[in-house]
């Protein structure tokens, strides 16, 4: 056993000296099993986005969590190694956040997929959860918690995303304004830190690391497994919408919506700039659709809104969830007779996308460049926010939804390494309104593809720089928007995007990943290299 371990151990030391040598001697990392070294994938240069392209030196497709610490130990043994190393889920990033150019992928689906439910007995105290694997995907989690009654309290839109991956950026959807991002329901964690130690963390043990990693865009540690918040779930929903054409309506409804957290289990809402907008957003949506709005009225291009909320349909309860949306309806001023209303099981309204997904790949639209912006946007500055994404894009030629819902600041753990919007909250307001308001932030998701067949590199550059234009002048200290899975390509950017957060945020690197080897295409710290070991700039 120990001339095993012995033998296993050297052959990863000469994986990674010829990783670090400039002298590519070593040819093939596949030969110095048994950490299952692979040689560089498409896969493993590549995300969603389909815009940056890092190939990595090696792939590694680890067996054991201990694998991971293995490798991580090594790098971090030495100062002078430039290897570094980024652990990849399904590569759902948009600017190669999950690459390592000339370093190491992680692939985590190779990781023992487990999920193991725990449901609190009647009269127990305590949570129901789930202990799950961080390569293991939240559709998983879904189908293996519904054989109990249980599911997450919390969502992101897709489902086909690692539990690890969602976790390290904070994880959100139409029910985070009622239980806050998936980071908010997180028990307890097991990491595999930058220097290979492999800790269990949570609230009241190691709780440094804990709210370190959580949004910590993968810079502190690798999530190997987490424990993960469940309640008891409907077999069934109502799945309301309903359409507005004035724009200040529809966020007053939106807010008044979330305010009835104690009613309600979800409130989204989106703009519709097209026609074909307008019937994309109903491919999931099984309800005959009999709304043709006009969207060149009176010779100017006109922009509709729509509101879509859920409430669970619980047997138990005395009113029914028809009962309840009725009675909702009677607050909302949306557009004469535009709400649709359908029932749906639960399953197939948090799996919704998986059928927007299926139909654009049919028409050769997911397997494209996204060039994707994601925005926090302060309550009072989502009217100018609005009025800037539309002066820069072309509503005619926008390929793509564009979200919009808000979301409530006190459901986040200011713990954690994610960060929210700060302008205007804590600031003396005029009065006790305009200060509760500022605890409504709004996400804006501008979730467009660039289609090959009638888009150049070119034209993909032209999106970009929209979106540079736009994260730019709204992050600006009139609206103090800030980028949600952010991406910035200078250190002052980074600074200034974490604000009060940064030093923290700097400790805790140095904490956990003293020699920056974490996550690299996150571009966040960039080591230099002396005897004396690296700096962070």
């Amino acid at each position: 056993m120990e001339f095993s371990v012995f033998f296993t151990t050297v052959k990863v030391f000469l994986v990674l000296l010829a990783l670090s040598s400039p002298f590519k001697f070593i040819q093939s990392p596949s030969d110095f099993g048994p950490l299952n070294f692979l040689e560089t994938t498409t896969e493993a240069s590549e995300d969603f986005g389909r815009i940056v392209f890092n190939p990595p030196s090696a792939v590694l497709r680890p067996r054991s969590p201990k694998e991971i610490s293995q490798l991580l130990k090594f790098l971090s043994a030495s100062s002078f190694s430039k290897v570094t190393v980024a652990a990849r889920g399904v590569g759902h990033s948009i600017h190669g956040q999950a690459q390592a150019l000339k370093g190491i992928v992680i692939e985590m689906d190779s990781l023992p997929s487990t999920i193991k439910i725990h449901k609190k007995r009647e009269g127990d105290s305590g949570f129901s959860f789930a202990d799950v694997s961080g390569g293991t995907l939240w559709v998983e989690l879904l189908e293996e918690s519904l054989k109990h009654g249980l599911a997450p309290r919390t969502w992101t839109d897709y489902l086909y995303l690692t539990i690890g991956g969602t976790l390290s950026n904070a994880g959100i959807s139409g029910q985070t304004f009622k239980h806050g991002p998936q980071i908010s329901n997180v028990l307890r964690l097991d990491v595999v830190t930058g220097k290979g130690d492999l800790v269990t963390c949570s609230p009241t043990q190691s709780s440094e690391l804990f709210n370190a990693v959580l949004g910590g865009l993968g810079q502190f540690g690798i999530i190997t497994s987490a424990r993960i918040l469940l309640q008891d779930a409907p077999e069934k929903v109502k799945w309301v919408r309903a359409f507005y054409n004035d724009f200040d309506t529809f966020t007053k409804d939106q807010e008044l919506l979330v305010s009835m957290a104690d009613k309600i289990d979800y409130v989204e809402g989106f703009m519709v700039l097209s026609e074909q907008s307008l019937h994309s957003s109903f491919v999931a949506f099984p309800s005959h659709l009999d709304f043709t709005p006009d969207f060149h009225a009176g010779g100017r291009p006109a922009v509709y809104y729509c509101i879509e909320f859920v409430v669970h349909n619980q047997p138990a309860e005395e009113s029914d969830a028809d009962q309840v949306v009725e009675a909702i309806a009677k607050h909302l001023n949306f557009m004469p007779a535009r709400i649709y209303k359908v029932e749906v099981s639960y399953f197939d309204f948090l799996n919704r996308v998986r059928m927007e997904e299926l139909s654009l790949k049919r028409r050769g639209l997911w397997d494209v460049s996204h060039p994707w912006l994601n925005m926090f946007v302060p309550r009072s500055g989502i009217k100018k926010f609005t009025e800037l994404l539309l002066d820069t894009i072309s509503p005619d030629t926008f390929e793509g939804p564009i979200l919009i819902y808000p979301i409530l600041r006190d459901k986040w753990n200011s713990n954690t390494s994610a960060v929210l919007p700060t302008r205007g909250y804590g600031e003396k307001k005029k009065d006790e309104e305009d200060a509760e308001g500022e605890k409504v932030v709004y996400v804006v998701g501008m979730l467009r593809s660039s289609n090959p067949s009638d888009c150049s590199r070119e034209c993909l550059e032209e999106m970009l720089q929209q979106n540079r234009y736009i994260a730019e002048t709204a992050g600006g200290p009139a609206m103090g928007a800030k980028q949600y899975l952010p991406y910035y390509t200078q250190g002052q950017q980074w600074r200034e995007h974490f604000g009060g957060k940064w030093d923290r945020f700097l400790v805790r690197k140095l904490e956990f990943d003293p020699l920056g080897i974490l996550a690299p295409g996150q571009g966040i710290f960039r080591r230099k290299y002396s005897i004396s070991g690296p700096t962070f700039e």
